[in-house]
């Protein structure tokens, strides 16, 4: 794909707003990813950190990391209504904070300009990937392979504010450890309970 297609405005007029000329520039590396190509595989070391290291920052230490096999597992996942809402409250804390931030370093129009922008380009950067990892395993759940979708097209785009708020070099944030959970190709689909979740 064409890197211009992701340009949502002319990168001159970012000159003065380091955080979303970072944005613009990240929305165009949005391709190179393996999305979804870890799915079932057995976590390696340096995705465990990751894990830990994210609940850890989000304030859930205690909860255990629980690998998923299979799509048959994701669904469930996904669909057990004892989901932690600690966990959902948590990162919503930190999504408005980082938005409140991102609207302070520049004119809050250029920055939704660009935030909507980035959700549209996110959506579009997973949406084939999911569907090819759910055909190759055998799935044929529209309702499951939109959750994925959801759920990767969410990480990019909190990354995404980490940038827009210009903090792109703190790689202990917990956004930034998620998305780098989903950049090796994992669905990280939440914390249920006590235990978090990783396909």
């Amino acid at each position: 794909m064409a890197g211009n297609e992701y340009e949502f405005l002319d990168e001159a007029e970012l000159s003065d707003f380091p955080g979303l000329m970072a944005v613009s520039q990240f929305v165009r590396m949005l391709g190179q990813a393996p999305w979804f190509g870890g799915l079932g595989a057995e976590l390696d070391g340096r995705e465990e950190l990751l894990a830990e290291d994210y609940l850890l920052a989000l304030g859930f230490p205690d909860a255990r990391i629980a690998p998923i096999l299979d799509w048959e597992e994701a669904a469930a996942a996904a669909a057990n209504p004892d989901w932690n809402t600690e966990w959902w409250e948590a990162e919503e804390q930190v999504r408005v904070a980082l938005v409140t931030e991102a609207c302070q370093r520049a004119d809050e129009e250029t920055v939704m300009v660009a935030l909507t922008h980035l959700q549209n380009q996110s959506v579009e950067a997973v949406l084939e990937p999911a569907e090819l990892a759910a055909e190759a395993g055998g799935v044929d759940d529209p309702e499951l392979i939109r959750a994925a979708v959801g759920a990767g097209a969410q990480a990019i785009y909190q990354a995404g504010l980490l940038l827009a708020a210009e903090h792109e070099d703190d790689e202990h944030h917990v956004f930034a450890l998620k998305y780098r959970l989903f950049e090796s190709g994992r669905w990280p689909i939440g914390v249920v309970g006590n235990s978090f979740h990783i396909f």
